[in-house]
C-alpha cells in the first residue's frame, strides 16, 4: 500500500517522464493525472526519467501538490536559529532553507514572535505526518551543551535566550554553554530568540553558569548617581524624594529600586555633590 503523500513534507519520487517547463514525479497511485509537476525553476540540479529525487512537497496557489528540490537544510529533531518570515492566524512560518517557511502552531511557541525575529526552534512531524517547527528545545539544548571551561566570575558571556520562565531565562552561547539568568536579576523584558551579553555570577559544579543583565553593583551605584544628579540639575537643583520615598515612586522616575536608589544618594552625598533638604536632597553650590 503506497504511502498518501501529503503538502509540507519531503519524499523521495521516481521522475516518470519531462517536458519544455519541467519533470514529472510518479506519486504512486498509477494515475498519470496525479503526477506532481516539478518545474525547472525547483529543480537544483538537472535530472532525467528515472532518476530518483528527494523534493519537498506543497500546495501551489491552485491548491496543486508541487514539488521542489529545495528541501528544508534541518533534519528531524534538529535545532537551529530560523526567521520569522510569516504569520497566519493559527501560527507563524520560519524559514528552514525549504521552497515554503515551516509552521509553528501558537502551542509550540514561547512568547509571540513576529515577522523578522530569529528564534530558536527545531524541526519535526505533527500528528498528521506534515513538517512543523516548534520553540520547545530545552531538552535538545540540555543534550548539545558543554560545561563551562576557563570562565570566571565576572566575565561577560553571549547568547540568544531559547526559553523563558517564572523563574527567569535560559541563554544558550556561541560556546555552547547553558546560562541561567533569574528574574531578578533581568532589568527589562526579554523574548526569546534575543541576544544577550550578560556577566556571570556563580559557575555551577555541572559546569553551566549563573548570570546578571545589571551591571556589578558598583558600576550600578556609579550609573544610577549619574541618573539621579542629572535629574536634579534639570529640576531647578533639588528633589523632593528621600529614604522614606515609596518605592513605587522612585521607581516611577528612575526605574531603579528603592535599595539603589539610597546607594545612589549614598554615593552623591559622600562626594558632597548634594545635600539634604527639606523633604528631599539639593544640589551643593560649589
Amino acid at each position: 500500500m503506497k504511502t498518501e503523500l501529503k503538502p509540507m513534507t519531503v519524499a523521495k519520487l521516481k521522475v516518470v517522464r519531462k517536458n519544455d517547463f519541467g519533470a514529472f514525479l510518479g506519486a504512486g497511485t498509477g494515475n498519470s493525472n496525479e503526477d506532481i509537476l516539478l518545474h525547472e525553476t525547483q529543480q537544483t540540479a538537472a535530472v532525467n526519467i528515472g532518476d530518483i529525487v528527494e523534493v519537498f512537497l506543497y500546495l501551489d496557489p491552485k491548491k496543486r501538490l508541487t514539488a521542489s528540490m529545495r528541501v528544508p537544510k534541518l533534519r528531524i529533531g534538529q535545532v537551529a536559529r530560523l526567521k520569522v518570515i510569516n504569520e497566519s492566524s493559527d501560527g507563524i512560518f520560519l524559514e528552514v532553507g525549504a521552497e515554503r517557511g515551516i509552521f509553528m502552531p501558537f502551542a509550540e511557541m514561547i512568547g509571540r514572535p513576529k515577522i523578522g525575529d530569529v528564534v530558536w526552534a527545531k524541526l519535526y512531524t505533527d500528528k498528521s505526518g506534515r513538517l512543523a517547527t516548534s520553540m520547545k528545545v530545552s531538552d535538545e539544548m540540555r543534550r548539545a551543551s558543554k560545561p563551562a571551561e576557563n570562565v570566571k566570575i565576572g566575565d561577560k558571556v553571549t547568547g540568544a535566550i531559547f526559553n523563558i520562565t517564572e523563574a527567569g531565562a535560559f541563554v544558550f552561547t556561541g560556546e555552547r554553554y547553558i546560562v541561567f539568568i533569574a528574574q531578578k536579576e533581568i532589568p527589562r523584558a526579554l523574548k526569546c530568540g534575543e541576544v544577550v551579553e550578560a556577566r556571570v555570577t556563580f559557575i555551577r559544579e555541572d559546569g553551566r553558569l549563573n548570570a546578571s543583565l545589571r551591571e556589578s553593583k558598583e558600576n550600578a551605584i556609579n550609573s544610577d548617581a549619574e541618573k539621579i544628579l542629572k535629574f536634579i540639575r534639570e529640576n531647578d537643583g533639588k528633589i523632593n524624594l528621600n529614604d522614606h520615598s515609596e518605592p513605587e515612586k522612585i521607581y516611577a522616575v528612575f526605574k531603579i529600586s528603592k535599595a539603589a536608589f539610597k546607594r545612589a544618594i549614598g554615593h552623591l552625598l559622600k562626594e558632597r555633590l548634594i545635600e539634604k533638604n527639606d523633604g528631599g536632597f539639593a544640589l551643593i553650590d560649589k
